[in-house]
């Protein structure tokens, strides 16, 4: 992330949108013998309405204070949605940067009290998808949820969570897009830069989801996955700030398949509690109730 893309973040945005719509997706007529992937750069700024010779200075770095009336030109040639639209017009040299704060991460005291009462599963999440806390449900419904795992890193390199997730390619799309959101400015912060370092050295898949430069905004969802002991589960998924982490809860429509499953799940946590149940030992354990985990920012 240091380097090229962290000096020319403007740039690199708009070459890899350019390279990602299709001539028809902007209403230009497909012609033969087309060289590149997406649209050419006269084809961008024809349809913005600046010059050629203009645009090709932003997507090269020459030019990375451009007028806001352009950015939003430039946004509806690549015909971005609003979350798209937003990070780009944050990309300007103009855009003030936040102080960095130096503080770590931390899990306040009632989060931990609220994990040990739900009854489904939940944890808190940081900034770069590692896991601070999770209580017993979340460990028995992946053991890829206790505090000191990545979820990222579960996604990308453990074969169990690929398996587990119903759709692995578009959970792996969604986390890297939201990825690039939550980092907006903060591109050299050493977690940041250490996390993607380390997957980009081991995922082909990564690398190429990484260099579109999509950008999704940290919603909620519903997501069907593969338990290896109580079999398929269909949850809802909500993300809700508190402080400066994330509170992360799963839970069934209910009266439903997955609920009667998921209730099943809980039986087996607690009357297993040193034996693997899902992959996961001791669900009880200390761990498993929730513990403050922390990298300064």
């Amino acid at each position: 992330m240091k380097g090229a893309e962290s000096g020319n973040r403007l740039g690199g945005y708009l070459r890899a949108r350019r390279e990602l719509i299709s001539p028809a997706q902007a209403g230009i007529p497909p012609g033969g013998n087309r060289r590149v992937p997406g649209l050419r750069r006269e084809e961008v700024a024809l349809l913005a309405g600046i010059s050629p010779d203009y645009y090709l200075r932003l997507e090269r770095g020459r030019d990375k204070n451009p007028s806001a009336q352009v950015l939003e030109s430039l946004a509806r040639a690549l015909c971005l949605d609003d979350v798209e639209r937003t990070y780009l017009l944050g990309l300007t040299a103009a855009r003030p940067r936040a102080p960095r704060r130096e503080r770590p991460e931390h899990v306040p005291a009632r989060v931990h009290q609220l994990l040990a009462h739900l009854r489904i599963p939940a944890f808190v999440e940081g900034r770069a998808f590692d896991v601070l806390a999770s209580n017993p449900m979340a460990v028995a419904l992946s053991p890829r949820l206790r505090p000191g795992q990545n979820r990222l890193r579960s996604l990308f390199l453990d074969p169990e969570e690929q398996a587990f997730q119903q759709d692995w390619a578009e959970a792996a799309a969604g986390f890297i897009a939201a990825l690039r959101t939550t980092i907006g400015d903060d591109t050299d912060h050493p977690r940041f830069v250490e996390l993607v370092g380390e997957l980009a050295l081991s995922s082909q898949r990564f690398r190429t989801l990484w260099a579109r430069h999509d950008v999704r905004s940290l919603d909620g969802g519903t997501t069907t996955v593969h338990h290896p002991v109580v079999g398929e589960l269909r949850l809802h998924r909500d993300k809700l700030p508190i402080d400066d982490v994330i509170l992360v809860v799963y839970y069934p429509d209910k009266d439903s398949d997955s609920d009667e499953k998921l209730q099943l799940l809980a039986a087996l946590a607690q009357t297993e509690p040193a034996e693997v149940v899902g992959g996961v030992r001791g669900a009880q354990g200390p761990q498993a109730a929730g513990q403050s985990g922390s990298w300064k920012e």
